[in-house]
């Protein structure tokens, strides 16, 4: 079957992308930023083409982000994958890092509102209210702010950030300062004059000072979705087993040479031992090296504690202590 579908493209200049938005005008253009060298960006374009065959009225676009950097400075390209959403020209959402579920709830939430018919002589007022109104509804947690969660553009926006990832808020952004339009009409719709502004299903919360009296009251919890980060995703992996490996291939068949080894000296150590296949899992594989400032695998944890690579595990057998670091002794 061909890759290339009449709706999913590769775009490899600026003026090639300013004329596909403008030609797109109100349908639906869902834009990759990608870089050829990042496997999850590879794994984010099947899931592209996969997109593509279910929506044939919206467009997909490859964009190589370091082949465009006029593009990726505009937009605020910080990492790839990034995915931008575009509709009349405009971004509407956006959604950093390789998410392939939540990039099919947004492209299945997005399509379906340009699906239907264009243009039903509301007054351009009423348009604007029903597009802050699926704005605000976009997702569990929405927050307006200048910037991005990545790039910040001003200090309360700033603050905010930081407090939602102190409490693993689960949350969407949009960036009023790339929409002339939502910044002012929002202040109106919600009558609340200044940025940033929470909402929680649908719901204005408020600003930056209400959400730092909700975490005083020990009442942001309630107020705001929690995610399941990847910090806590990570902890609990590391902690499933009071021994874990974290290996390309599992216990049956490794999939490189040093978990394969690996696998021999644990083996041999006569320890129980549960593993987790990095390669089933790009943000797990990603988000470990940092959590643990350990940038190779395979890596093995007892009781929740890092004791290192293969060759850290060599050291052991060969010292003799191998079966006792294993049992935690």
């Amino acid at each position: 079957m061909p890759e290339n579908m009449a709706n999913l493209l590769d775009v490899t200049a600026t003026p090639q992308f300013e004329d596909l938005l403008k030609k797109n005008g109100k349908s639906l253009t869902v834009v990759h930023f990608l870089a050829p060298w990042a496997p999850q960006c590879t794994q984010m374009n099947d899931v592209l083409a996969e997109l593509a065959k279910e929506h044939s009225k919206t467009t997909f676009v490859k964009l190589e982000a370091e082949a465009v950097p006029e593009v990726s400075e505009k937009y605020e390209i910080s990492s790839v994958p990034t995915f931008l959403f575009f509709k009349s020209g405009e971004v509407i959402d956006r959604l950093d890092g390789a998410h392939a579920p939540e990039l099919s709830k947004k492209v299945q939430k997005l399509a379906s509102s340009s699906e239907g018919p264009v243009g039903t002589g509301d007054s351009p007022k009423e348009d604007l209210n029903e597009r802050l109104k699926k704005l605000i509804n976009a997702a569990p947690c929405m927050l307006f702010m200048k910037g991005s969660p990545q790039e910040p553009r001003c200090g309360f926006s700033r603050q905010i950030i930081q407090i939602f990832k102190d409490n693993s808020v689960q949350f969407s952004s949009f960036d009023i300062l790339s929409d002339e339009e939502v910044r002012q009409g929002l202040k109106t719709y919600s009558n609340w004059p200044t940025y940033p502004q929470v909402y929680a299903s649908g719901e204005l919360v408020g600003g930056l000072d209400i959400i730092k009296e909700l975490v005083e009251s020990g009442e942001l919890d309630n107020t705001l979705p929690k995610a399941v980060s990847l910090e806590h995703r990570l902890k609990a992996l590391i902690n499933k087993h009071s021994v874990m490996l974290f290996m390309k291939g599992n216990k049956e068949a490794a999939r490189c040479g040093f978990s394969r080894q690996t696998l021999e000296l644990m083996n041999s150590a006569g320890v129980d031992y549960d593993t987790f296949d990095i390669l089933g899992d790009e943000e797990v594989r990603q988000g470990l090296k940092t959590y643990s400032n350990w940038p190779t695998y395979p890596q093995l944890y007892v009781k929740g504690e890092l004791i290192g690579g293969l060759d850290i595990l060599k050291e052991l057998q060969e010292s003799g202590e191998l079966t006792s670091v294993l049992k935690g002794e």
